[in-house]
């Protein structure tokens, strides 16, 4: 059964899915049939390299007064799940070249542990994912070998399998991140708590057996 997951490092709530859809994946009573892939969702096409206003000061913009209150939100569901989700050190940049990233280590069996180094790196650390360098450093760090990360940043690879998923998104009608579409199916939140993440699992895991899949 494939779990698709549609996501992007810029968004602290795909970090909170992440955890909650591993451990609804790891929980169910197959978990051996659970295939979790990582899609390509940008927020922000059109950002660039260069570090602007942290994700805290662009939320304000956004929410205005509720700002603070949204973002005392979003750190209270991180801790629920072992993270810290510094919204004051993080800076939306963008992260074309991170998806790409993850479509190499998909590649090689590593996309978990890459998306994973990619969130920590962003999201608690603050570190710029646009960045060639830190990127880099991450992707080696997670298992994959220096010369595969240098020919992939250093060209254009994957970027027609990025643009491939985001047109995907739109077809499975996808409107937010973190989402889930389970073997093509409609897309559901990611960010429900991996309880009920896992019940959509075995409903699915169940539908399949009657399939004979």
């Amino acid at each position: 059964m494939r779990v698709e997951v549609f996501g992007d490092v810029l968004c602290p709530w795909c970090y909170i899915g992440k955890r909650r859809i591993e451990a609804a994946a790891g929980q169910v009573t197959e978990a051996g049939r659970v295939q979790i892939v990582w899609r390509s969702h940008e927020l922000d096409p059109g950002a660039g390299r260069i570090l602007g206003p942290t994700a805290a000061e662009a939320l304000s913009t956004w929410w205005g007064e509720k700002a603070l209150e949204r973002i005392a939100q979003i750190q209270t569901e991180g801790r629920l799940e072992g993270l810290e989700l510094n919204l004051h050190a993080a800076r939306p940049v963008s992260s074309f070249d991170a998806h790409r990233l993850i479509h190499l280590a998909t590649e090689h069996d590593l996309a978990g542990a890459v998306v994973e180094s990619l969130l920590h790196a962003y999201r608690t650390e603050g570190q710029n994912i646009a960045d060639p360098q830190v990127l880099e450093q991450l992707g080696v760090k997670a298992g994959l070998r220096t010369v595969d990360v240098r020919d992939v940043l250093g060209g254009e690879a994957y970027a027609l399998s990025v643009r491939a998923d985001e047109r995907r998104a739109v077809a499975l009608g996808v409107t937010s991140v973190p989402a889930v579409a389970i073997d093509g199916g409609p897309p559901a939140s990611g960010i429900q708590p991996s309880a009920r993440l896992r019940l959509l699992l075995e409903e699915a895991l169940s539908v399949s057996h009657g399939r004979g899949r």
